[in-house]
């Protein structure tokens, strides 16, 4: 009785209107989340929070305004812009960051392709890998030494492979075999300078798990997320937007379709999924059901092993 006594009490907190109840999936997400933050704030010297407008960024501006208001955030926004992302998305990560009165630092992949530290054979090249450049660049700029993102593991097979703190070598390579071990929720953020950490805190949600907890926070996000009518092609089992950088192909027959974006990145090589589901509820049903992985799905740039997740985040990428 008395074991059982301790283990009622332990799976009880304050939740909700000061009320105690059990603490349930999204709730015990959220505290591990709070708890990575908080952890990052107080062991590393000048941390950063990733933030690009996307939705998964959107859940980390939430935890942080959980783990740190009324007070201001212990560490800046950081975006790396391609110059390729959907204007959608800038006008909302630039509204949410002045709404939260929070510092904003943006860099510019078009900057380091004009000073020659990325290239690209052409124009409408897709800019996702060259973002590993400007990141370390940003970094070593205003020495971070851990940057919060907002990947998770169910995006990708190179994600599962990585810890939730996420070494860094002076040069911002990741070394799949010379990660910190993480037995018992323990976290080593010491860093020798010039070495930095990309830390996960929703590393152990799912795509489900982030769109349940937009729902239950009644969270904005861009209009692109959700159903509506746009031009595409069909490029395999993809649907390319017809875009000025995605222009359709000889042959090509271009469609107005009823599509959402499940993932919002480089114009070039992001693609949307054929869709109505034009409220979060109905985005939930729907991705309760898919059996393709949202980037399977979405990211042209992921469909050849030389633009692979892994290669590029040994090449520095968040």
């Amino acid at each position: 009785m008395q074991q059982e006594h301790l283990t009622s009490v332990i799976d009880l907190a304050p939740h909700r209107a000061g009320r105690f109840e059990p603490l349930d999936h999204l709730d015990r997400l959220e505290s591990e989340a709070i708890h990575i933050m908080r952890e990052v704030a107080a062991e590393c010297r000048h941390p950063a929070l990733l933030f690009s407008g996307g939705k998964d960024s959107i859940v980390m501006l939430r935890l942080a305004e959980k783990a740190f208001r009324p007070g201001r955030f212990p560490f800046p926004l950081v975006h790396i812009d391609t110059g390729h992302n959907f204007p959608e998305v800038l006008a909302f990560r630039d509204h949410r960051a002045t709404q939260l009165g929070e510092r904003l630092i943006v860099r510019s992949v078009e900057d380091s392709i004009r000073q020659g530290r990325a290239r690209v054979s052409g124009p409408n090249d897709s800019r996702n890998a060259l973002q590993a450049v400007t990141l370390v660049d940003t970094i070593n700029e205003f020495q971070f030494d851990a940057c919060l993102g907002g990947a998770r593991r169910d995006e990708e097979k190179a994600r599962a492979k990585e810890r939730i703190f996420s070494f860094r070598d002076e040069f911002g390579v990741w070394d799949p075999k010379n990660q910190r071990p993480e037995l018992w929720d323990l976290y080593n953020a010491r860093v020798h300078p010039g070495e930095n950490l990309r830390v996960f805190p929703i590393s152990n949600w799912t795509e489900l798990d982030v769109w349940s907890y937009i729902a239950r926070e009644a969270l904005e996000v861009p209009e692109i997320y959700y159903a509506h009518e746009r031009a595409v092609v069909r490029r395999g089992v993809q649907l390319v937007p017809v875009t000025a950088l995605t222009p359709p192909r000889p042959g090509e027959v271009v469609e107005h379709l009823s599509v959402r974006f499940r993932t919002v990145g480089d114009i070039t090589c992001t693609c949307p999924v054929a869709s109505h589901a034009d409220t979060v509820e109905a985005i939930i049903a729907e991705t309760a059901v898919t059996s393709v992985t949202e980037r399977g799905a979405t990211r042209m740039d992921d469909q050849t092993s030389e633009a692979s997740m892994e290669l590029r985040k040994k090449q520095g990428y968040f």
